[in-house]
């Protein structure tokens, strides 16, 4: 990576300690702020399972590169995530607690406007609805949870010492998994950009193997607890006590509750399970912890019949803040991405190009789209997805999201070169050896598309191919992508814009 490489990453550092500052609150903030954990017991057990959360299971989204994973340049993943965290810190200097995922995606936004990408609105819409769904879901679940535990202890006899030691221990180990999920769910957004350009070498110690990217991701783990230790305090008290007082057992209801919906939202094992049994299913959506929890307080809180005691002019603060956070981060990082390319000089995205060849015109028909009204398109090159679909909507109409990336896939034109000593750089973690071979008797061929790729690894093996679109296929399909990703990442073939523009090719 170079020195250059090391201050470019340290934006994500930044966004780690940003995560850490913020997120630590929603994992202890209730369990110190009612004096049952100690902060520096809070800090040190949310510290140590963030990073065996980040080495240990977060590796795995690695290769998506997280909800970072369309920036296609080290100088636009920088200012990506420095305008995440700057926007995080913000809000953390303000004492409000707010979502590390809802700064990503303002900022993403932001470097879509920048660089005419298209945005894909259904995700977007998908996304923001589980900013209303999640914290009322939490407060149902707090509510339900704190009328059953408080009917079974007050069922049974147990001496109050005794029921304090057992809430004080559940608070502990209920914190320590929820922050093992935040190292393994979260590092990717934080890191997982850089994964490319890990300035790390592999090595093994104790009979133990250490890949580049669980060095990686050991080291923003490590920015992460930096960041709970240092500035996470103020912010548990906003979530702790600033919202409502809250008894031991209460403090502990809501951390379940906070838990049980990450679950709910994020488990694939439980989307198979259910499926597999014919069951329905919960769709997996993403989730923010921050709004999980101020759910779950003012869901005991109602339950409780304590509207009163609420401080709704602290929720009403904290859902303003909710709302201002992607907008202030898209906002930051235009403007910084204007100042990088043309103040500093650095590149902040690969411009793509999209184009209408005799390819491409033949599979978008083939896909279902109208080749009568796209036939004078044949042959044009356009410079950003923005322009590409906007030409084709004069011809067909309007586009669903769904349709429009379909579109954008089959015609960005790349260049694929499978060459021969680049193969080794595969990991052989993700790659079995059958397929490492079958991928190298394409050694020398060229692609132009990225379908194309494909194409040609399921005439050797139709293990390449997709399954059909079923949630027991999920899983398979998500890891193929995964492996199709990596695969073109390492063999694609860089070029500045000019001499891209200028390329040739055939059909």
């Amino acid at each position: 990576m170079g020195t250059s490489g090391l201050v470019f990453l340290s934006s994500g550092l930044f966004l780690g300690w940003s995560l850490g500052a913020n997120d630590a609150a929603n994992i202890f903030g209730t369990a110190v702020s009612t004096r049952m954990v100690k902060f520096k017991t809070a800090a040190i057990v949310c510290s140590v399972f963030i990073m065996l959360g980040a080495v240990i299971s977060g590796v795995g989204a690695a290769y998506t590169l997280g909800s970072l994973g369309a920036i296609n340049a080290i100088g636009g993943a920088f200012i990506t995530t420095f305008a995440a965290a700057f926007t995080v810190y913000s809000m953390i200097k303000c004492g409000l607690p707010v979502s590390v995922s809802q700064a990503v995606v303002g900022a993403i936004i932001g470097w879509n406007w920048f660089t005419d990408s298209v945005t894909d609105v259904n995700s977007i819409v998908r996304i923001a609805s589980t900013w209303v769904a999640c914290p009322l879901l939490s407060a149902t679940f707090a509510a339900v949870l704190y009328i059953v535990f408080k009917y079974l202890l007050g069922s049974v006899k147990v001496h109050l010492l005794y029921r304090d030691a057992c809430t004080r221990m559940a608070m502990i180990l209920t914190g320590a998994f929820g922050a093992y999920s935040l190292g393994a769910n979260n590092m990717a957004n934080v890191v997982g950009v850089f994964v490319p350009v890990a300035p790390f070498a592999e090595f093994s110690f104790g009979g133990l193997h250490f890949s580049a990217v669980q060095q990686l991701f050991f080291v923003g783990s490590v920015a992460t607890a930096v960041g709970v230790f240092t500035y996470s305090y103020r912010v548990m008290g906003t979530v702790g006590k600033g919202l409502m007082p809250l008894s031991p057992f209460a403090a502990w209801v809501v951390v379940l509750a906070q838990s049980m919906v990450l679950f709910v939202f994020a488990s694939e094992g439980l989307e198979y399970f259910l499926a597999s049994h014919n069951l329905p299913v919960i769709p997996l959506v993403p989730v923010s912890s921050t709004q999980a929890v101020v759910g779950a307080v003012i869901g005991i809180g109602l339950c409780k019949g304590a509207a009163k005691s609420i401080k709704w002019s602290v929720v009403v603060r904290i859902m303003c803040g909710w709302v201002i956070t992607p907008v202030i981060a898209a906002i930051i990082c235009f403007f910084s991405l204007f100042f990088m390319q043309n103040v500093f000089n650095q590149r902040v995205y690969v411009p793509k190009t999209y184009m209408m060849s005799d390819k491409v015109f033949n599979r978008i028909v083939e896909a279902g789209f109208s080749g009568s009204k796209l036939t004078t398109l044949k042959g044009e090159r356009f410079s950003s997805g923005i322009e590409f679909i906007d030409t084709v909507e004069k011809r067909l109409g309007k586009l669903s999201s769904s349709e429009q990336q379909k579109l954008l896939d089959i015609a960005e034109y790349v260049r694929i070169v499978i060459e021969p000593d680049k193969i080794d750089n595969l990991d052989n973690r993700l790659f079995s050896s059958e397929e490492l071979e079958q991928i190298r008797k394409l050694s020398g061929k060229r692609f132009y598309y990225r379908w194309e790729l494909q194409e040609a690894l399921v005439k050797i093996s139709k293990n390449w191919a997709y399954l059909p679109s079923t949630i027991l296929n999920k899983q398979y399909n998500k890891m193929l992508s995964q492996k199709l990703t990596v695969i073109e990442n390492n063999f694609i073939v860089r070029t500045d814009k000019k001499r891209q523009n200028n390329c040739c090719y055939s059909d």
